[in-house]
This record gives C-alpha cells, structure tokens and sequence, in this order.
C-alpha cells in the first residue's frame, strides 16, 4: 500500500476517534443540563408543596390550644400539610410531656423536614462543578485533534479547515460547560437560600407553639 493512502487512511481515523470523543462529551454536557433542569423543577415543586400560610395556621393552632382541644390542633396539622405543620405535630403529641421533650421531638421532626427539603439540591451544585471540567475536556480532545492533523499531515499539506473545525469543537465544548454550569450555580443558591429561609421559619413558630403548650400547662 502506498505510504500516502496509508497516513490518509490513518489521519480519517484520528479524525473519526476525536469526533466521537467530541460527540460523547457535548453529550454528556447535555445530560447535566438535563439533569440540572429536571432536579430544579422538582425542588421548586417540592418547595412549593411544603409551603403554608404561617400567619393563619398559628391562629388557628393557638385557639385550638387556648381552648384545651389538642386533638383539633393535630387535625389542623394534618389538613394543613406541608413541613411546618409536619413539624408542630410532632410537638402536639408530646403536649402532655415535659419541655426538652416536646423541644426534642419538633426537633427530630425538624431534621426529617429539612432533610426531605434538602433532597437532591447537592446534585445542582455538582453538576456546577464538573460541567465546565467536562467542556474542558472537550477542548483538550479538540486540540489533541488539531496537532495530531498536523502531524499527520506535514507542514506542506496542512489543512486549515479541519485544524480549524478542530478548534471550532475544542472552544464549544467549554462554552457548552460553562452554559450548563452558571444556571446550575444559580439555582443551585436560589434552592439554597429558600431552604434557609424556611429553616428560620421552622424555628420561629416551633418555639411559639412550645410557648402556647407551656403557657396552657401552667394555666
């Protein structure tokens, strides 16, 4: 076989192995924006489930106490729904208990809560963290690609259009990473900080509510 076809045949290779290469990491780029978008949405969702009106449940919850009726302030709790309420029942059932016990079932409940509000939200910031490790991989293939043509190829007979869509593909992977990555940090926070805002929430109306229970037993 001529020696020319040969280091043809060979450069189609090379250029065959790298395109794939470039197409398994766009991808996986596209995966983690996938992903990154579906766990959003369901945090948003699960967010939005747990939320309740604060204000009117405490009125509710506090004359239900004041008229000694705890059974009606459970199914209160069990019509309302969402993390708080999940949280002040847990502190109902103990009503009849000393104080560190009430404090310490509300706060069992507590970590149970915010564990299931937390769910999944650590995915958002991984996929923030490899996408752009991903693109750069990308580009590293895509450079690889371009010196391989040039070497393949001699200096005399170099082709400008494949090093150039080398380095095309090589720039696009690491645009595509930082694409996915900067939305994912963005609601990777956002989830975070509601989350930290329903903590403060949780922990304002549990110690109400423990007031309003010791402020009936000591009546």
């Amino acid at each position: 076989m001529d020696i020319s076809v040969a280091e043809n045949i060979l450069s189609l290779g090379t250029i065959f192995t790298y395109g794939a290469n470039w197409n398994m990491v766009l991808f996986i780029i596209i995966a983690c924006s996938v992903a990154s978008f579906t766990v959003f949405i369901e945090r948003l969702l699960q967010l939005k489930r747990s939320e309740i009106n604060t204000n009117q449940f405490i009125i509710f919850i506090r004359k239900a106490i004041q008229n000694g009726n705890i059974v009606e302030a459970i199914q209160i709790c069990e019509q309302s729904g969402g993390s708080i309420a999940a949280i002040i029942k847990a502190g109902l059932l103990k009503h009849n208990k000393a104080k560190e016990q009430i404090e310490s079932a509300m706060e069992i409940a507590g970590l149970v809560e915010i564990a299931r509000l937390e769910k999944n939200a650590k995915i958002l910031s991984l996929i923030s963290h490899i996408s752009p490790l991903i693109g750069l991989l990308g580009t590293v293939l895509g450079f690889i690609q371009a010196f391989a043509e040039m070497r393949l190829s001699g200096l005399v007979d170099i082709s400008a259009t494949r090093i150039g869509e080398a380095m095309e593909y090589a720039l696009v992977t690491t645009a595509a990473g930082l694409v996915v990555a900067i939305p994912s940090v963005l609601a990777y926070n956002y989830i975070v900080s509601r989350v930290e805002s329903f903590v403060l929430e949780i922990q304002t109306t549990s110690a109400e509510i423990v007031e309003m229970l010791l402020e009936r037993e000591n009546c």
